[in-house]
C-alpha cells in the first residue's frame, strides 16, 4: 500500500506472525538446556534443528522431527531425553513480550480485526490456541494445519479468503523479509519487523492508534 492510499483502502485487518514478533526470541536458557541434553556439538545440533524445521512446521509430527535430528547427528537419545528436548523446545517459543501484548490490546480496543499467521508445528500451535495474548484474535492460521508455509503465496491467499479481506485492507507484520516480500507481491501492506518503535510507527500510520 502506498503512502497516498485513499479512504477506500484504509486497513481494517492486521495479520501478525508469532515468533519474534509477538513472542520473545527463543530463550537463551532454553537453548543452552537443549544443547546439554543433546550432548553433541551445538553447531551441529542447531544446523539439524533448523534444517528439519520446515517439515515440522508443515505438519511433521514431533516424534518424526526429533528422530530425523537424532539420525542426522548419530545421537542415541532415550525416550526421557527426547521428551525433555521436545518440552524445552515447545516452551521456549511461548513467551510473549509485554510490549507486544499491550500493542495488540490497543489495536483490539480500536476495533481492528486481528489474525495470526504463523509457520509453526502442531505442538506449538496447540498451545497458542489457548494463549491469553491471542484471546482477542478473530482467527489464527498455522502452517501445520494448512500444509503450506510462508512465503508460499497460497497461504496468504487462503488467509485473505477466510477473513474475507481484500489485500489493500490488510496489513501484515513478520520478522522474515522473504515472508514480507511475498505478502507485498499480493498487494498486502506488509511491514518487516525489527525495532519495536518502527512497528508502532507503522501501525500508527495505518490505524491512528496513539
Amino acid at each position: 500500500m502506498s503512502s497516498n492510499r485513499n479512504a477506500a483502502s484504509v486497513p481494517t485487518t492486521a495479520v501478525f506472525d508469532y515468533g519474534e514478533v509477538i513472542s520473545r526470541p527463543q530463550l537463551v536458557e532454553a537453548r543452552g538446556h537443549m544443547e546439554r541434553i543433546a550432548g553433541v556439538d551445538p553447531r551441529d545440533f542447531w544446523t539439524a534443528y533448523w534444517d528439519e524445521r520446515p517439515d515440522y512446521d508443515g505438519g511433521l509430527t514431533s516424534t518424526e522431527y526429533w528422530e530425523r535430528i537424532a539420525l542426522r547427528l548419530g545421537a542415541d537419545w532415550d525416550g526421557a531425553r527426547r521428551q525433555e528436548l521436545w518440552a524445552t523446545d515447545v516452551a521456549s517459543w511461548l513467551h510473549a513480550t509485554e510490549e507486544s501484548a499491550a500493542l495488540l490490546n490497543r489495536l483490539a480496543a480500536r476495533g481492528v480485526r486481528l489474525a495470526l499467521l504463523s509457520n509453526a508445528p502442531s505442538d506449538i500451535a496447540g498451545a497458542l490456541r489457548h494463549s491469553p495474548v491471542l484471546a482477542r484474535f478473530d482467527a489464527v492460521f498455522f502452517s501445520c494445519d494448512l500444509g503450506i508455509r510462508k512465503p508460499d503465496p497460497e497461504i496468504y491467499r487462503h488467509v485473505l479468503a477466510e477473513l474475507g479481506a481484500a489485500p489493500e485492507e490488510t496489513v501484515f507484520v513478520d520478522d522474515r523479509e522473504e515472508n514480507v516480500l511475498a505478502a507485498k507481491r499480493l498487494g498486502i501492506d506488509a511491514h518487516h519487523h525489527g525495532a519495536f518503535d518502527d512497528l508502532v510507527s507503522f501501525l500508527t500510520a495505518r490505524f491512528g492508534m496513539f
